[in-house]
C-alpha cells in the first residue's frame, strides 16, 4: 500500500496561535522543532501543512491506517484529527471512501469569499477601537515581510497573520476562529493562484491602506478598504478559474 506524501511537518505554522501569535514566535518556530500537547494536534498539524503546501493533492484519500503508520500513532488521534480538518473545510467525508482532501473549485472559492467578507467586516469593526500600538506594529512588520517573501506558502501564512493581527481585539473568540478557518481555506486558493500568476498577484497596497485606516481608528474607512480588498481578490480568483477552465 502506498505511503502518504507527508514528508516534513511545516515548522513555520505548527503550534502558532492564529489569534495572538507574534512575529518573534513565528521566527522561533521556524528555527526550532515544533511541540504538540497531544498526538491529535501533531497529526492535525502535519496533515494540515501537507494539504496547504500541496504535498497531498485535492481528491487524495486519507486512509487512517496509512497515516497512523507513517506518523507512528494510533488510529484514535488520526480519526479525531480528520474530524478537525473536516471542520476546517480541508477534508471531506465521502460515503464509501472515507476522508478525502477537499477539492478546490470556482464555486467553493466564491462561497469562501462571501463568508470572509461577512465575518471579517464584523471582526474588524469590533477590533479597531481596541488595537494596541503593538498590534499595529505587528501588522506593519508583516506587510514588510510579505513585500519581499518569494515563497507562496509563506505568503499565505503571512497574509493570515496580518489580517488576524487587525482582528485580534474583537473580543469574540468564536468569531475569530471562524475567520481564521476561512483564511486557511483562502490560503489554499492563494497558493494555486500565485503559482499560476506569479508573485505580482499579491500587492500590498490594500494592506497598507487597511493599516492606515486602522491607525486612524476609522472603522468605516477600514471596512470599506477591506470590502474592496476581498472583492478584488474574489474577481482575481474567478478569473483564475475561468482561465483554467478555458485551458482544460
Amino acid at each position: 500500500m502506498a505511503r502518504h506524501p507527508l514528508g516534513r511537518a511545516a515548522e513555520h505554522i505548527v503550534g502558532l496561535d492564529p489569534i495572538n501569535g507574534r512575529i518573534s514566535e513565528m521566527t522561533r518556530l521556524v528555527e526550532a522543532p515544533p511541540r504538540w500537547r497531544t498526538a491529535t494536534e501533531y497529526v492535525e498539524a502535519t496533515l494540515k501543512a501537507a494539504i496547504l503546501e500541496g504535498r497531498i493533492p485535492a481528491g487524495t484519500p486519507l486512509r487512517q491506517d496509512d497515516i497512523a503508520r507513517d506518523l507512528d500513532v494510533s488510529r484514535m488521534p488520526v480519526r479525531e484529527a480528520l474530524r478537525r480538518l473536516e471542520a476546517q473545510a480541508l477534508v471531506d467525508a465521502v460515503p464509501h471512501k472515507g476522508a478525502v482532501v477537499t477539492d478546490i473549485s470556482a464555486a467553493k472559492a466564491a462561497d469562501s469569499f462571501a463568508i470572509r467578507q461577512g465575518l471579517e467586516e464584523v471582526a474588524l469593526r469590533l477590533s479597531i477601537p481596541h488595537l494596541s500600538a503593538e498590534d499595529l506594529a505587528q501588522a506593519e512588520a508583516l506587510i514588510g515581510v510579505m513585500e519581499v517573501e518569494p515563497d507562496a506558502g509563506q505568503l499565505g501564512q503571512l497574509n493570515r497573520r496580518f489580517h488576524m493581527a487587525l482582528y485580534a481585539r474583537a473580543g469574540r473568540p468564536r468569531l475569530l476562529l471562524l475567520v481564521d478557518r476561512e483564511l486557511a481555506v483562502f490560503d489554499r486558493y492563494l497558493r494555486f493562484f500565485l503559482a499560476a500568476r506569479g508573485r505580482g498577484g499579491m500587492a500590498q497596497d490594500d494592506h497598507r491602506a487597511l493599516l492606515q485606516a486602522a491607525r486612524a481608528r476609522d472603522a468605516e474607512a477600514a471596512v470599506a478598504v477591506l470590502a474592496r480588498h476581498i472583492e478584488i481578490a474574489a474577481r482575481g480568483m474567478a478569473g483564475f478559474f475561468a482561465s483554467r477552465a478555458a485551458g482544460a
